[in-house]
């Protein structure tokens, strides 16, 4: 008799065979081709990137492409120029000699145009990024006359007086004198008087003293102020200082 255990055969399962695809088929993705992960990586990338700018020139500095000549030979058509909107942070606020971009609803333009809703908000970002013109109701002028100050035209030198003393206006364009109107006029508090270096060029608050508000922009809509040229390069560079008005009175001077 052989005693030797014998060994026993395992039992099979009982449950069906599996095709051999079948255990992994949850676990299979397909290989997605190298074109089309870098092209979502780039669109991703370029949406980031856009965001940014656009933060950044909503909140901090915008780019802004000059539409006239009403600011030669300081500014020139075709000029981006880059808007601090920080300037006037902290209880801070424009000063005569400043070149500013405002908007100028209320002052300049009593009724912006009607546009439509889509095209308006294309244009804005466009005109945001400075690859466009900018809005209609906004501006770039230079500031003459702050709140309180008694704006004059003109001494007997053909100058500008700012309460009682005489404006050297260096920044004018050749051949410009510094107003063909005449105008005497005192700024109220909060409000600037707002002029372009080209003064025969210039359609600024000169041109407004009948209207409602007389040709002032109020402080508060005051966009930020131009202090770099970033384009084109052979123009790279920060606005000179101006000291036009460095011998000018203190405002509420120079009524008499």
């Amino acid at each position: 008799m052989d005693t030797e255990a014998k060994p026993s055969e395992r039992d099979r399962s009982s449950a069906p065979a599996k095709a051999p695809e079948e255990g992994s088929r949850s676990l299979r993705i397909p290989d997605l081709p190298t074109t089309a992960i870098s092209w979502r990586r780039t669109a991703a990338l370029g949406a980031v990137c856009a965001v940014f700018v656009l933060l950044l020139s909503n909140y901090v500095v915008q780019p802004f492409l000059i539409p006239s000549g009403s600011m030669e030979p300081t500014l020139r058509v075709g000029d981006r120029v880059l808007v601090n909107k920080l300037a006037y942070g902290s209880g801070s606020v424009p000063q005569r000699g400043d070149v500013v971009v405002f908007d100028g609803t209320g002052s300049f333009v009593q009724e912006p145009p009607q546009k439509n809703p889509v095209t308006g908000l294309m244009h804005s970002v466009a005109a945001s990024l400075g690859l466009a013109e900018p809005a209609e109701t906004d501006y770039v002028k230079r500031v003459v006359g702050v709140g309180g100050d008694r704006v004059v035209c003109c001494d007997e030198q053909g100058r500008i007086e700012v309460n009682g003393r005489p404006a050297v206006e260096s920044y004018l364009h050749p051949g410009d004198a510094p107003s063909q109107v005449r105008f005497d006029i005192v700024v109220p508090d909060g409000k600037l008087w707002m002029m372009g270096d080209h003064r025969s060029n210039s359609r600024d608050s000169r041109d407004h003293l009948g209207e409602p508000g007389g040709g002032m922009v109020p402080v508060d809509m005051v966009i930020g102020r131009v202090d770099w040229i970033g384009w084109p390069p052979n123009r790279l560079g920060s606005l000179p200082d101006s000291a036009a008005f460095a011998t000018a009175g203190a405002p509420g001077g120079g009524h008499g």
